[in-house]
């Protein structure tokens, strides 16, 4: 899919006239005056030999010489970044039997297979749970219950299988997803599951209250999900079709990792637009991904963008570098573009998203207490001696009441009978 545009813009010695090479084209996104202090200082005949190790007249102009060095970094990072992005479409390095090879292991994944026994820990320290649960999240349309039925249909490897999500044709039109769905990867596994939930609000803050709930209190199939600021007329369609449906006793589980989804289209829209509105889409994500909730320890969620099958390689390898960014995160390496196709490379990368989410929920299992710990490995030497101690006790006191009686038995007051041997 990807290798010959590799080439060609990869490439920088085939640039034909007219054409702007990587590295020139990042530079325009750097400020002006950066680049130009930077030349400018750098390239001029005045410098002396010392100043390049910062000595002489920079030290007056210590703060300009500072930012235009950090921006050449910062270009230079970003253009690296860019080149390895365009790198992971190249589909030669997919062939059918790696495919294969990377669903099996996903295939025969077990809670608690990939828990790394550091600092002295075994995995029977921690608090394994019977089913691995990934939570999706995302904004309106952003293509989650879509992704649901993509890697269902990989890894069922039936492509004469029913969707199972339901999804919503037209956005705006639709109602989406107001009820948590529980869907196990493959059908009838027990291994690990995807949850499906409502997208995101325009307000973080209540976004903030139903995401911390979720991570706290756990996720329940088929439970609705009402938010603060819907209307009475939307809570009385949603329980109208809530009826027949509740399941007050399907089982709480706690989420173990987060999948952050997101539509390319609109996110590459608000970064070619000025408009107020798109910038606050872009703040509303950027706030929604960094929410401490969704986070375990150092690890954030990783990022899947959706519909990137409209754009070119070239606008989908800028809009994950764009997003790395924005979240902070390696865009090569926990941003995954999944788009809506089923080639080879498609497939691969979902498998690979699925591999990087299992390894990390594994990594980030919480340890068992200390005192649960201690009455988990104590109890058999503990019941051991006490069971000593009281058969000891038991046995003594038994003893001890025997030889009583024996005594009391035998025992002859001789000053009584004494007239009978003094005749």
């Amino acid at each position: 899919m990807g290798g010959e545009v590799v080439d060609s813009v990869v490439s920088s010695g085939s640039l034909s006239e007219g054409e702007v090479s990587l590295d020139e084209g990042f530079a325009s996104q750097v400020p002006t005056h950066f680049r130009d202090g930077l030349s400018g200082k750098i390239g001029s005949g005045t410098m002396k030999k010392d100043d390049v190790y910062g000595l002489g007249d920079f030290e007056e102009e210590d703060g300009l010489f500072s930012s235009a060095l950090e921006s050449e970094v910062y270009l230079r990072r970003r253009s690296s970044a860019y080149r390895e992005v365009l790198g992971s479409y190249d589909d030669s390095r997919v062939h059918i039997e790696n495919l294969g090879h990377a669903k099996s292991k996903i295939l025969s994944y077990y809670p608690g297979a990939w828990i790394e026994e550091v600092g002295g820990t075994k995995p029977f320290d921690y608090n394994v749970p019977k089913m691995t649960s990934l939570l999706l999240i995302g904004p309106r349309g952003s293509g989650k219950s879509s992704l649901v039925n993509r890697i269902s249909k990989l890894l069922d490897d039936d492509k004469f299988a029913s969707e199972r999500a339901q999804v919503s044709y037209n956005s705006s039109a639709g109602d989406g997803t107001y009820f948590l769905q529980e869907y196990m990867i493959p059908r009838g596994s027990t291994s690990f599951c995807l949850y499906d939930t409502r997208s995101l609000s325009t307000d973080p803050s209540e976004d903030s209250k139903i995401i911390k709930q979720w991570m706290t209190k756990g996720v329940r199939h088929g439970e609705l999900v009402i938010r603060e600021s819907d209307d009475s007329s939307l809570r009385r369609r949603m329980r109208c079709k809530a009826r027949g449906s509740c399941r007050p006793f399907s089982v709480i589980r706690r989420v173990n990792f987060v999948i952050f989804v997101i539509n390319g289209l609109t996110v590459l829209k608000s970064m070619d637009s000025n408009h107020d509105g798109q910038s606050q889409y872009m703040q509303l994500i950027a706030n929604t991904y960094n929410c401490p909730y969704l986070s375990f320890k150092d690890d954030k969620p990783v990022v899947v963008f959706t519909h990137g099958d409209l754009l070119s390689i070239t606008e989908r390898a800028r809009f994950r570098v764009h997003l790395g960014e924005l979240f902070g995160i390696p865009p090569a390496k926990q941003i995954f573009d999944i788009p809506d196709n089923s080639d080879l490379l498609t497939q691969f990368t979902i498998v690979d998203m699925l591999r990087y989410c299992l390894e990390h929920a594994d990594r980030n299992l919480p340890r068992k207490t200390w005192m649960l710990k201690k009455v988990w490995r104590v109890p058999v030497s503990a019941c051991f001696y006490l069971a000593l101690i009281v058969g000891i006790a038991i046995i003594a006191a038994c003893i001890k009441r025997t030889h009583h009686v024996h005594k009391s038995k035998i025992h002859i007051d001789w000053p009584k009978i004494r007239h009978m041997w003094l005749e």
